[in-house]
């Protein structure tokens, strides 16, 4: 609430972060918020390095990036894109202009969930071909026969991915998809992805001049993006979610203005249900995408920030 009324005081115009970053009270927020000076010092230098390295991050609304990067701040998730916990993902809004969504990556999910003290165990993992013996829906048992050379595992093809978890109390569950049926999925919720042409890009049917056409997160790293729809299909309908992974989970897809009103991308990125968002780089959408949505999100760029 303190960085929506603190944000809403400065106007709902949209100011580069260079001027956000360096406004007295944008300053007075992040120390309020992080509590600490050394610690709001870090943040700052971390936050503007990234923006002055990523131009299509600077073209960002100043207000979303910093909201965007004090909410994974505040769950105390490294911005490091090695580390993989989130992102700041660049949305054109036709109204807004360019802003910046954050974005959780499936390893900030197991952080959360790890951190909360609930979870006994958490895995997600790739099945590889030749691996799984039977799958038991009903009794959700899964039997498999992993690979055991590393190397021999990692070049094999992935087939279906597996996710599970045990509470403390001794509640577990678990969940098996098809890579097939992962494929259908992003094929039906992200105006961004197209199975067909994923198929094509993975056996070198699409020319270098048109790989750029193809930056959606569900072709440049599927197996990240099936980690985090199994993840996010586990925690949200089995698991139980600290307040923190709540925070995380609603702030996902989102992005806020300077008048601190939030944006949930999975909802309104659709072309054919709000025009007023371009999309530049979807994931997991909230509603199925037609045809025509899918040929209008096409080509568009998208880059994982931060």
């Amino acid at each position: 609430m303190a960085l929506q009324n603190n944000l809403s005081a400065q106007g709902t115009g949209k100011r580069k972060f260079s001027v956000v970053i360096q406004s007295e009270s944008i300053q007075k927020l992040i120390n309020n918020t992080l509590g600490d000076t050394k610690k709001s010092q870090k943040f700052v230098t971390a936050i503007s390095s990234a923006v002055a390295v990523n131009p299509q991050l600077q073209e960002c609304d100043g207000f979303s990036i910093v909201n965007a990067a004090l909410l994974g701040e505040t769950l105390q998730l490294s911005p490091s894109p090695q580390l993989g916990h989130y992102y700041m993902v660049p949305f054109n809004d036709k109204n807004k202009g360019k802003v910046a969504t954050f974005e959780l990556g499936y390893k900030g999910y197991l952080q959360l969930a790890i951190r909360s003290g609930q979870y006994k165990k958490i895995n997600v993992l790739e099945i590889k071909k030749g691996e799984l013996i039977n799958f038991d829906p009903l009794n959700e048992e899964l039997e498999i026969n992993l690979i055991q050379d590393e190397l021999e595992r990692e070049k094999a093809e992935t087939i279906g991915y597996y996710a599970m978890f045990e509470l403390v109390n001794g509640f577990k569950k678990a969940l098996y998809w098809s890579k097939e049926k992962m494929l259908s999925h992003a094929d039906k919720y992200s105006a961004a992805f197209n199975a067909k042409s994923y198929n094509d890009l993975m056996t070198g049917k699409i020319p270098d001049k048109d790989k750029w056409k193809y930056s959606s997160f569900w072709y440049k790293d599927f197996d990240g993006m099936a980690f985090k729809t199994m993840l996010r299909q586990l925690i949200s309908k089995w698991g139980i979610m600290s307040i923190e992974l709540q925070t995380a989970f609603e702030g996902d897809y989102t992005f806020k203005d300077a008048s601190g009103n939030s944006t949930y991308v999975e909802e309104t990125n659709e072309p054919f249900i709000n025009p007023d968002i371009e999309v530049t780089q979807v994931h997991e959408e909230a509603t199925p995408v037609d045809a025509q949505s899918k040929k209008e999100v096409v080509g568009q760029e998208s880059i994982a920030l931060l």
